[in-house]
């Protein structure tokens, strides 16, 4: 039996692979309980950015562009290539762009407002 820190790890990664799955799957997947993958959903989106969806087409999902593992800017290292873009070229703002859109951290809901 695996420790809930390796499971909620592998969840991570599994999310970050699939981009959504159900909580029916993890159980299956990671031999335990619904109840036990609700918790750790739980405690894992205190740190990441997964949510979960209500309904029919729901489930557990993770907010586009992120992966485990993948390294983000700064918020300081944002906010100077969004200040260095104004004097660009309208060529390379678009090039510009591509790379905050690469490595600029997802915004949460919260965030966006």
């Amino acid at each position: 039996m695996q420790s809930a820190l390796i499971r909620r790890q592998e969840i991570l990664e599994a999310l970050s692979d699939k981009r959504q799955t159900t909580v029916e799957e993890l159980a299956f997947q990671f031999g335990v309980s619904k109840r036990t993958i609700r918790y750790d959903i739980e405690m894992l989106s205190c740190s990441a950015p997964i949510f979960t969806v209500q309904g029919g087409a729901g489930g557990i999902r993770v907010m586009d562009g992120w992966y485990v593992g993948r390294r983000y800017l700064h918020e300081d290292q944002e906010a100077l290539l969004r200040e260095l873009m104004d004097g660009l070229q309208p060529d390379k703002q678009q090039l510009m762009q591509s790379i905050l859109t690469s490595f600029a951290k997802p915004k949460t809901k919260e965030q966006k407002r």
